[in-house]
């Protein structure tokens, strides 16, 4: 295969399907999610056969666990797919959108209309899922996607590329509106990223090493996170039920997510408290601690944590504990330490939680609650495309108003400027 024309076509292809998609009324997008869905829970068993393919070629090729727990499908994470696609379609369709309109003094109105970027392409590693994700966010924000999903996920994503196809022409949409490269050449991403006349901004979902070479490489604008270093501080003023029930979840609800908690912080006040039932919680699922010299006092069984273990993301099950003396040292650590994804703490003391909300320079800030809900699906997004930790248009879990942008609209009656 000629890997430039092949690219080229499709990108072609997608820059003339995103004209008819910033045209396309919410109706038409909504039919075609809705489709869509239908069609992932009719062939439900098409893709857990795809990705039961998928698994044994991923185990007999080594694999690691974290990899193969991204890489599966079931059927909840099957029927949770098509669900995520009709919760996108019940959202409000952000494309024409107009706020702010405001008269000047010369009369003229000024405001500002919300618009598709044009062409998106997400380049991701294992998650099957992404490709329904994507598909259904790009399209209902009037966007044509380029889906290059991994290897190791082909026939997965093939199977689902199938029934997004089916309900874009179902809804009298282009097919080209979500393309998925069919070759697993990488050479593929090096155009991709490279080509800005065809391509509007790049996603990249995986792991960091995927990352850190599209950020380098890129000649178009990337929405990105490199890591999920994500903590749980537990404070002085917190109801010790709550602290744990929270420090489980965060850690062994799943290991593989970038907003699973990597390191755990407790104050020292309550961390005799605390730990000796956190850490027996922790050793029946077969985690294994880290801890700093205070942890390692209460937690005799705990290894010593290195200077490396706090900027670890381990996406298995290992966890970094550390006991701090007070609030100002836990935000301290995590300003110096995470990765700005998602941090969280435990309190029962309001100003507390206000200052944590304040001054922990994260993408997503929770108090009281799991990190693991840092999530499009959990924010009410739908899905997402992916977690931004950049500063610039898009933060946290990037949903319908992130693949869109904004342009000044201006309302006259024949002004002209003196």
């Amino acid at each position: 295969m000629d890997i430039k024309a092949y690219m080229q076509q499709i990108g072609q292809q997608a820059r003339t399907a995103s004209r008819a998609m910033a045209r396309a009324d919410t109706n038409a997008k909504n039919q075609a999610l809705n489709a869509m869905a239908d069609a992932i829970d009719r062939d439900a068993a098409k893709l857990l056969a795809a990705n039961e393919q998928d698994l044994a070629n991923a185990r007999a090729a080594g694999l690691d666990s974290a990899m193969l727990d991204r890489l599966s499908l079931n059927p909840k994470t099957v029927a949770a797919m098509a669900e995520g696609l009709r919760q996108i379609a019940t959202l409000a369709d952000p494309v024409g959108e107009i706020t702010d309109m405001k008269f000047r003094p010369t009369g003229i109105q000024v405001g500002k209309m919300r618009v598709p970027l044009g062409v998106i392409g997400i380049i991701y590693e294992a998650r099957p899922n992404v490709t329904a994700d994507a598909a259904g966010l790009c399209l209902k924000s009037g966007n044509a996607a380029i889906l290059r999903g991994g290897k190791e996920a082909i026939l997965s994503n093939q199977a689902i590329a199938a029934c997004v196809r089916e309900g874009l022409s179902s809804a009298g949409l282009p097919e080209a509106a979500v393309q998925v490269i069919e070759t697993t050449d990488r050479a593929a991403v090096g155009e991709l990223i490279t080509m800005q006349q065809y391509v509007d901004v790049i996603v990249p979902r995986g792991g960091k090493g995927l990352i850190e070479r599209i950020s380098a490489e890129a000649r178009v604008p990337v929405i990105k996170h490199l890591d999920g270093v994500c903590h749980v501080y537990i404070d002085d003023e917190a109801d010790p039920e709550k602290a744990i029930r929270v420090a489980d979840n965060a850690k062994t609800q799943r290991y593989a997510p970038c907003n699973t908690m990597e390191t755990l912080l407790v104050n020292e006040n309550v961390a005799e408290l605390i730990l000796p039932p956190l850490a027996q919680i922790y050793r029946d699922k077969g985690v294994e601690l880290r801890g700093c010299e205070a942890t390692r006092a209460i937690i005799s069984d705990a290894l010593v944590a290195t200077e490396e273990d706090w900027y670890a993301e381990y996406n298995a099950p290992i966890l970094a504990i550390k006991v701090v003396s007070d609030l100002d040292q836990a935000i301290d650590h995590i300003n110096t330490y995470g990765s700005q994804h998602t941090d969280a703490i435990i309190t029962e003391n309001y100003t507390k939680a206000r200052r944590f909300l304040r001054e922990v320079d994260s993408s997503s800030v929770i108090v009281n609650a799991s990190t693991r809900f840092a999530d499009g699906f959990e924010y009410g997004l739908g899905a997402e495309i992916g977690i931004s930790t950049d500063k610039i248009h898009a933060r946290g879990p990037v949903g319908l108003d992130g693949l869109t942008s904004q342009k000044w609209v201006v309302l006259g009656d024949g002004h002209v400027r003196v």
